[in-house]
């Protein structure tokens, strides 16, 4: 199976435009969450080992799923759609990444950029992203995560971009 994300482009930008995300930030997630492959019969068996395991190429867990599939056009569908939906994968974590970006700081005091901010988010949940924008240091996990996401920009740019 293919774990390049950039395949999935064209839904990438589609989605972070409808959602109103910016696509780059958007595929660098994908880029981050591609260290494992993303095959729907391997994801089920790791889920009945790890039930709290994370889903689909956007590697989301079932209670971030669960919340912002709340009023959105996707609200019917199941977390556990996402290993064979990679559009549904990519429209949540677009959205997700939206209602992060509305519980942000108007005025963050922190180091970090809005888009290290919300990768944050995504990596760690809305609370940590929410003490990181007011200077609380992440810790070495979520660093890894945020060096992976500046590791991964310019090659999630080429990708939407073409």
């Amino acid at each position: 199976m293919n774990n390049d994300p950039a395949h999935f482009a064209a839904p990438v930008v589609a989605r972070a435009k409808e959602a109103k995300v910016d696509p780059q930030l958007l595929m660098a997630i994908l880029y981050n969450e591609a260290y494992k492959p993303h095959d729907p019969d391997l994801e089920r068996e790791w889920q009945r080992m790890k039930p709290d395991s994370a889903f689909g190429i956007a590697n989301m867990h079932k209670a971030a799923f669960d919340e912002v599939k709340q009023g959105r056009d996707f609200a019917a569908r199941s977390w556990q759609d996402l290993p064979d939906d990679p559009d549904l994968a990519i429209e949540a974590a677009a959205w997700h990444l939206h209602d992060l970006e509305a519980s942000l700081p108007k005025e963050p005091s922190g180091p970090f950029t809005k888009d290290e901010l919300l990768a944050l988010g995504y990596n760690t949940g809305a609370g940590n992203m929410g003490a990181f924008a007011r200077g609380v240091k992440p810790g070495s996990m979520a660093r890894s995560y945020l060096d992976r996401l500046h590791d991964n920009w310019a090659k999630a740019g080429r990708a939407v971009r073409h």
